[in-house]
């Protein structure tokens, strides 16, 4: 599980196709400081395994089909710059909101509008993800959680702080652009679970 409180700027060392799969090599000091095989790291908000022990600052991980065509990860390129997370200890604090690193689709960057000290960015939303995003509610865009400001049938605004934008990819990010998305958990569980009361009453 991750908060989508970033942690550190990485780098993409490349990207190898393997037919229906490709195999990430990502640069980050501070997320392999303590990495070890098997363990979580969250590239652009997408949950991934290290394959193997961290070599110096750079770490490895296969990417399957499923993560491909869910997310943006497939058109990284060798000197992308991509969000970066450890999975949080139980003895941490959730700064941000629960976080499991399973993309449910992409948006992309619509607008965005620089204010004196944030900036607002418009990014779209599939029709099959509308339902789970409410005003002030919590989305993670590349990994980065989020409070929704604003919500139409078919886009999202959120408000980006000084810190965000320096330290995270939407700072950069530009109309256009792709980013994944996930919505909050919380949503899709109460829905199941009122569907199935639901159909219950009516049975």
């Amino acid at each position: 599980m991750f908060t989508g409180i970033v942690e550190e700027l990485g780098e993409v060392v490349a990207l190898e196709p393997r037919g229906d799969s490709a195999r990430l090599t990502v640069r980050g000091p501070v997320v392999t400081a303590d990495a070890r095989h098997g363990d979580s790291i969250a590239v652009n908000g997408v949950c991934l395994t290290v394959a193997g022990a961290a070599e110096g600052d750079s770490f490895t991980a296969d990417v399957m089909k499923e993560t491909l065509d869910r997310s943006s990860l497939g058109a990284l390129r060798p000197g992308s710059r991509v969000n970066l997370e450890r999975a949080v200890r139980a003895d941490q604090r959730l700064g941000g909101h629960i976080v499991q690193g399973h993309v449910d689709g992409t948006g992309e960057v619509l607008s965005r509008e620089p204010g004196e000290h944030w900036e607002v960015v418009r990014l779209s939303l599939p029709a099959n993800l509308a339902r789970y995003v409410v005003e002030k509610g919590s989305i993670a865009v590349d990994g980065v959680s989020l409070t929704v400001a604003a919500v139409t049938d078919d886009s999202f605004s959120v408000s980006l702080i000084p810190t965000t934008l320096e330290l995270t990819t939407l700072g950069r990010k530009q109309p256009g652009e792709p980013v994944n998305l996930e919505v909050d958990v919380i949503a899709k569980y109460v829905e199941k679970l009122t569907a199935a009361t639901a159909k219950g009453a009516v049975a």
